[in-house]
């Protein structure tokens, strides 16, 4: 099958060309006739298997020129990284025709993209946040909108968004499109669906723990956080196919903690994203790393599934992934586009049991690779790999003592003065040597 069976426009027929696929992937085949049908529809497919074109082509076919300039399609996603590669992706097929995309998410000042929207599109991609900020200040106005497609809406609700994507969903119009793509089903995704889909059709390309055929995958059973550190550095002075890294770790903090070290080792050959760094410095991380300025990248799983970078020769887990479906989606940066790929990952002593579930996950089993000769073995552990000595907290309880009462010391003379009531007759007494009387009252 190609995309000339989708008998689409010439004009997006076109820009498609341009792009040199010329084969649709399992998902954009399965998903395009359903869209078309106008059923509501959920996509489940691994990353990196071409789930932003399989619902844009449809929607780009069916695409009809307005005057009004209030949004036709709505597409949600998690991250700022995810909203600008949709947008580009939109535009680039839509180049020939008369529509317009725009991207809005945080991190931006709220006046610039009010500004822009005020000014009208045609498809909106917006994070759940600034999607609301522009709702509530009255210069998005839903009621034009026909499609809505929420893409990696597993890990939206994993970041916490489940609030802000219903107050998004009470806003739009009853009479529309619902498409959702996620890489994982789970329970929540379930809920939204039931509450707020109409009998989607259920479109999966591939089951969830499926590994990518065309990825070579390398495991190395490795001691400790800094015999791993000295491994990434040895691989990477001695392989020279290593020439477009991306090194996913669980943190941010290790993320900078990697970040150093491997900067002094390969200088200005290092870039480094995760959610605590400013929009401008990620987006130019990444763009280096598109061009070939920079070798290796380092990100955490949350930017994972907003990164589409072609010719990813190699992704390297450095820690293990606590949840299984996470390394499918990390490994999946690589051998993507009939290409081929290799992970490697490197799991500790005390990640056994997470790499154990990954391999359940995928129903496989791989076998460690030896270290190399070379490799210096650290003694060193981190405060986290450091065995904690637990003590049981017996409560120590004071016996009470027999006989024992109240605490007891002198008092002061000021205080041992007791009160005595003294009659007048006395006072005068002591006064004046005489008793006086008090004259009678008249």
């Amino acid at each position: 099958m190609t995309f000339s069976d989708f008998k689409l426009p010439i004009s997006l027929q076109k820009a498609l060309d341009e792009t040199g696929y010329t084969q649709p992937t399992s998902i954009q085949q399965k998903t395009f006739s359903v869209v078309m049908s106008g059923r509501d529809v959920c996509g489940i497919a691994q990353t990196g298997t071409g789930k932003t074109a399989a619902y844009l082509l449809p929607i780009l076919k069916q695409f009809k020129f307005t005057k009004e300039r209030h949004p036709q399609t709505l597409i949600i996603v998690p991250t700022r990284e995810l909203a600008v590669q949709v947008t580009n992706e939109a535009k680039r097929l839509g180049q020939y025709m008369n529509l317009t995309a725009l991207a809005v998410y945080g991190g931006v000042n709220l006046s610039v993209h009010r500004g822009e929207v005020e000014e009208g599109m045609d498809i909106l991609v917006a994070t759940p946040g600034r999607l609301l900020d522009l709702i509530y200040c009255g210069s998005l106005r839903t009621k034009a909108i026909k499609k809505l497609v929420i893409d990696e809406v597993d890990e939206m609700l994993n970041l916490g968004f489940r609030s802000q994507l219903k107050s998004v969903l009470e806003t739009l119009p009853e009479k529309r499109q619902n498409l959702l793509f996620s890489a994982t089903m789970t329970d929540e995704v379930e809920l939204l669906i039931e509450d707020y889909f109409n009998n989607p059709v259920r479109i999966e390309a591939a089951p969830v723990g499926t590994p990518l055929e065309k990825i070579e995958q390398i495991v190395y059973r490795v001691p400790n956080f800094n015999t791993k550190v000295n491994l990434l550095e040895l691989i990477l002075q001695e392989d020279s196919s290593m020439v477009k890294v991306l090194l996913f770790v669980a943190t941010k903090k290790m993320a900078d903690e990697l970040f150093l070290p491997l900067c002094e080792k390969f200088p200005e050959q290092v870039g480094v994203i995760h959610s605590n760094k400013e929009q401008n410095f990620r987006f130019n991380a990444v763009n280096k790393f598109k061009a070939g300025e920079t070798k290796i990248l380092i990100a955490t799983d949350i930017i994972a599934r907003g990164l589409d970078i072609e010719d990813v020769s190699h992704v390297i887990c450095f820690d293990t992934p606590e949840v299984a479906e996470n390394y499918i989606h990390r490994i999946g940066r690589t051998g993507r586009a009939d290409k081929n790929g290799t992970s490697i990952t490197f799991v500790a002593d005390n990640e056994t049991e997470q790499f154990e579930a990954i391999e359940a996950l995928m129903q496989t089993t791989i076998a460690p690779t030896q270290l190399p000769a070379s490799l210096v073995i650290s003694t060193v552990l981190t405060d986290d790999e450091i065995p904690k000595i637990r003590m049981k907290h017996i409560p120590f309880k004071i016996p009470k003592g027999e006989g024992i009462g109240a605490a007891f010391h002198e008092k002061s003379e000021k205080n041992k003065k007791v009160n005595v009531k003294v009659s007048h007759k006395d006072k005068m007494m002591a006064k004046y040597g005489k008793p006086k009387s008090r004259k009678p009252k008249k």
